[in-house]
């Protein structure tokens, strides 16, 4: 299996579309200026204290204020708020977590009520973004996730994943971590570690440390509530650290700064491997020159087709989905109805495997396949699922079918289901349903470069149309798009955008920028 990343890096957002086999399978979109990530940790303050629920809102600056249950303050809390207390006091000097004393853990059975107080500062954790009407989830038992290594200040334990099967591996790098990790850390070694030397382990212990060391430099010059003290590296390099690994062939990226920080960081941890960074410099747009764009359009929305005509229908609520598998027009199997509904079934958990990381649906989802006689049959369908779901990052669990043909499966739900809208408004009606002369559309698009040109000065520009329309002004020898040059100036580039409607057009000026010339169009 061949794995690709391709990063769309746009003044508004940053894409990330990951593809496996030239398939779709991860698609993460976050506006540049989101600052609620996972992962980020803040300084900040109880806002009110919930005894029914065991749980107190904390202000970290989002709209709504974040939660946090009395069980996610996490065993060590006594510990570290004793720390920032010393930290937030001492504006000289920061106080080593090495030499601070290690308090009893907190009572399991206690209450908020009794630990926090409203206006008491407190250091969290996003573990949820905000979903819905719902503000985002946090804890207080803090981790810094590496490739290798998450290390957890306050406690002393080694955890080595289960994954690792060897026992004798597993030894080694219990006792390796032990000997080379600061007092008062824990350390969890991840899955990726295995065989890793000793070096690699201690060049990222030390930067996870670091990144623990500036975090309270933050705290110790905090000047108001809420303060971010700690951002996860970019979505790029995170999703990089979490899916990384020898299959990988390439990564194309649009954009120079993102390209400089993702090659840098391929070189820490896979210097042989650096080569495979790419920077695109093309004209289509990234998305469309990778066929990326299309998949998008086909692979979002309530029906998913995929082989031989049979397709699912998915609808969706905050937290359930509802999938219903359908054979289609497809040509019915020679073998007999339950041959024809295992071959639909199949391919269905194909499907979903990918839509399921492909949309990041999670909670619960409810799957209703075609109905087979065969026990057999039902097993198998069981086992394909969970074969598939294995490349799935989030954590699941799947039920066999039930007696009514239903599958259950929960997943772990992290931030919103991605939700992309295939439909394309009509952009020059507005919703009218009556639109100008199509016959007219490049006489309007002269009238716009001209204005450009003449009325603002702006001489280099990209204007972004449809395919078939930028078919159409590039055709012949003495093309329109030639004739506008040679009126206008060679400045004027005309791209193809297949995520743009029809008679849609948007123009870029030389930096990348949106250059607002849409207008109002009055139908009378």
């Amino acid at each position: 299996m061949i794995s690709e990343l391709v990063i769309d890096v746009t003044p508004k957002d940053v894409s990330i579309a990951l593809l496996e086999d030239k398939s779709l399978v991860e698609l993460q979109s976050e506006g540049r200026n989101a600052s609620f990530s996972v992962g980020n940790m803040y300084i900040g303050r109880v806002k009110k204290v919930m005894p029914g629920l065991n749980a107190c809102f904390v202000d970290v600056g989002y709209e709504k204020d974040a939660f946090l249950h009395y069980l996610d303050l996490g065993p060590q809390f006594n510990s570290l708020e004793k720390f920032i207390k010393q930290t937030l006091s001492n504006h000289k000097k920061l106080t080593s977590i090495n030499k601070a004393t290690i308090l009893p853990n907190i009572d399991k059975n206690g209450t908020i009520s009794g630990t926090l107080k409203v206006g008491q500062e407190v250091v969290v954790q996003i573990v949820k973004e905000p979903i819905s009407t719902k503000g985002p989830r946090l804890t207080s038992e803090l981790s810094f996730a590496g490739r290798f290594l998450v290390l957890i200040p306050f406690d002393n334990k080694v955890s080595v994943s289960q994954k690792i099967k060897s026992s004798a591996e597993r030894a080694r790098l219990k006792q390796l971590i032990t000997s080379i990790k600061p007092n008062n850390f824990g350390v969890i070694v991840r899955t990726v570690a295995e065989n890793k030397r000793v070096a690699e382990l201690d060049g990222e212990l030390k930067v996870l440390t670091k990144n623990w060391e500036n975090a309270m430099v933050k705290v110790q010059n905090v000047a108001k509530y809420p303060t971010l003290i700690f951002e996860e590296k970019s979505r790029a390099v995170g999703l990089l650290r979490d899916l990384f690994n020898p299959s990988f062939e390439n990564i194309y990226v649009n954009d120079k700064a993102e390209y400089n920080e993702i090659k840098k960081y391929v070189e820490l941890i896979a210097p042989e491997r650096a080569d495979i960074v790419k920077l695109y410099d093309g004209q289509l747009t990234i998305y469309d020159n990778f066929g990326i764009t299309k998949q998008i359009k086909s692979s979002f929305g309530k029906t998913v087709s995929y082989k031989h005509g049979a397709y699912l229908i998915i609808e969706s609520t905050e937290a359930l989905h509802v999938v219903d598998v359908n054979s289609g027009n497809r040509t019915k199997n020679t073998e007999g109805q339950e041959s024809n509904a295992i071959e639909v079934n199949m391919g269905a958990a194909d499907e979903l495997a990918r839509q399921l990381r492909l949309r990041d649906m999670g909670g619960i989802i409810v799957v209703d396949f075609i109905d087979m006689a065969e026990a057999s049959n039902r097993q198998k369908l069981y086992e394909r699922m969970c074969a598939n779901m294995q490349k799935d990052r989030a954590r699941h669990n799947i039920l066999p079918l039930s007696k009514f043909g239903l599958m259950q499966i929960t997943r772990q739900r992290v931030r919103p289901a991605m939700d992309v809208n295939t439909t394309e408004a009509c952009p020059t009606c507005l919703g009218t349903g009556t639109i100008k002369s199509s016959i007219l559309f490049t006489d309007n698009l002269e009238s716009k470069i001209d204005y450009l040109v003449f009325k603002l000065k702006i001489r280099k520009f990209s204007l972004h149309i449809h395919p078939y329309v930028a078919a159409y002004i590039n055709q012949g020898i003495i093309s329109l798009k030639r004739k506008w040059q040679l009126k206008y100036g060679f400045g004027i580039k005309v791209i193809p955008n297949q995520k743009l409607a029809f008679l849609q057009y948007i123009f870029y000026d030389s930096h990348g920028e949106e250059i607002d010339m849409k207008e109002e169009i009055e139908i009378k």
